[in-house]
């Protein structure tokens, strides 16, 4: 009798198999650790967006006159890109001048969702979609056009 020596296909497609789950598992473990840290590196730009802003108009008193471009022009701020989401973000004085807010556009379910469980320490109040954020209620849409105001006093 022949002795028969290697692998039979049906071993092959086995090995090939868990080889193709061990892969998808892996890259989407690497997408969730990749979204998590993105969103930390914009919290930490957005905290030291606000040190800036408290910094560049402490002496006055007042956040009047605060925007993206006076703070490019200023330094305390690389380029008019947004941390996250769209590159239609704003800063604006409050009507007092007492306050500003850093108004973050297009963002994503996910992105929102982050940011309104997550409050900031450095926010005094956070705006989800226009509305307040109180509480555990989320006001993300289920689309990338959520837009969160970050209010600091």
């Amino acid at each position: 009798m022949k002795q028969e020596y290697g692998r039979s296909l049906i071993e092959i497609i086995g090995v090939m198999a868990i080889a193709g789950l061990m892969s998808v598992a892996t890259i989407g473990m690497y997408r969730q650790i990749r979204t998590t840290q993105i969103r930390t590196i914009a919290n930490a730009e957005l905290e030291q967006i606000v040190k800036n802003v408290k910094l560049l108009t402490g002496a006055r008193g007042t956040y009047d006159g605060v925007s993206v471009d006076y703070l490019v022009k200023a330094g305390a701020l690389k380029s008019t890109r947004a941390p996250i989401g769209g590159d239609t973000w704003t800063i604006v004085s409050g009507f007092d001048g007492a306050s500003f807010s850093i108004n973050l556009t297009d963002l994503t379910p996910g992105e929102c969702a982050y940011f309104s469980t997550k409050q900031p320490t450095w926010a005094t109040s956070i705006l989800v979609n226009g509305a307040e954020l109180v509480g555990d209620a989320s006001n993300c849409f289920s689309t990338n056009t959520n837009q969160i105001s970050f209010v600091v006093e």
